[in-house]
């Protein structure tokens, strides 16, 4: 055979006598074939440096093999071992993974349209913010979504998510047992889903131990903006006795902060608590008290979930919710008695 034509499933059938049909069975996930056809279909193909053609097979199955994962590069840490554990599971599905970044929803529209280009099989979604608008769109289309740790208040949409409420009042519960009262709230950039819900969970915490009208301030989930969050308070106020941040990103930031230009202890004189359980909150410097999120199990149901959703798209939409663990670190101490 001629080394520069490109390898057909036509010679591979002729060369191994079979079907040019047996052929594409073999290399269809799923599709009923005998092993010794199999076998050899599969020594043939390897012989001749055969691939199977991916629009052939396309066109056949009427699906991508693509499966698009919307993410924010306003990601906390928790996001690449996310992404790497996604992208695990959907190959194992014979799906490839299509990255796309969204920042805010001012680019959504744009993102939606290369989705609709790309005939995509489906959509898992870590970006900040869905709205139902945004969820009708993909029903438009015939493309499934699974939100991952956020919910659409219709839940008109798939989602797997973590307990914020669960895990917040567990958090505060704790700083309440240490008998804090000054609290300072450090919750994520506004337009974020996760951040606003975590805040509202933090304010009806607090509240249910008395403690209201508790000051918030804003970040970006970032290092740095817990750094300036913490900052920017003590440039007008005391410092409070407790701090609780929308992620441990920020919490790790305040910390740093608060140590190297306020001369604060932590937790002597400050207790910190975070939210999400990425690794650094065991370094030894911090050990962060947190939540600790369920991210294999989260991870795993969000596959299993949109690709059944592919193989049966009339399926109503299922929400699934894992608690968090607390970790108790040691960043939670009693508050002084001169607050």
């Amino acid at each position: 055979m001629d080394k520069k034509k490109r390898v057909t499933s036509y010679d591979v059938a002729e060369t191994a006598g079979v079907s040019q049909s047996a052929v594409s069975r073999v290399f269809l996930k799923g599709r009923s074939v005998s092993k010794k056809t199999r076998d050899k279909v599969l020594t043939t193909a390897k012989e001749l440096g055969y691939k199977p053609n991916a629009i052939a097979r396309m066109l056949i199955t009427k699906r991508s093999g693509m499966v698009a994962v919307i993410l924010s590069s306003r990601a906390n840490l928790n996001f690449p071992e996310v992404l790497s554990m996604l992208n695990k599971k959907l190959s194992e599905k014979d799906e490839r993974v299509l990255l796309f970044n969204l920042d805010d929803s001012e680019g959504l529209d744009e993102i939606l349209e290369q989705i609709w280009t790309f005939r995509v099989d489906g959509v898992i979604a870590l970006a900040a913010h869905f709205d139902n608008e945004s969820i009708e769109q993909f029903k438009d289309h015939n493309i499934p979504v699974v939100l991952f740790n956020r919910v659409v208040p219709s839940q008109t949409a798939s989602s797997v998510c973590v307990n914020h409420q669960q895990g917040i009042l567990q958090l505060i519960t704790l700083l309440h047992e240490h008998q804090h009262r000054d609290y300072l709230i450090v919750g994520g950039y506004q337009a974020s889903d996760v951040a606003q819900e975590r805040l509202a969970c933090a304010i009806n915490a607090l509240s249910s131990y008395g403690h209201n009208n508790v000051s918030v301030l804003h970040g970006d989930y970032s290092y740095q903006s817990g750094r300036d969050a913490f900052a920017q308070w003590m440039q007008d106020n005391p410092a409070p006795t407790a701090i609780i941040c929308s992620n441990d990103t920020m919490a790790i930031g305040v910390i740093d902060e608060a140590r190297s230009n306020w001369n604060l202890r932590v937790p002597e004189d400050l207790s910190v608590v975070g939210f999400d359980g990425v690794a650094a909150v065991a370094w030894h410097s911090y050990q962060l008290t947190t939540i600790k999120q369920p991210l294999e199990q989260m991870t795993k149901a969000a596959v299993e979930i949109l690709l059944e959703q592919i193989e049966s798209p009339d399926d109503p939409a299922q929400l699934r919710v894992w608690s968090g663990s607390l970790l108790e670190g040691k960043t939670v101490g009693p508050a002084k008695k001169d607050k």
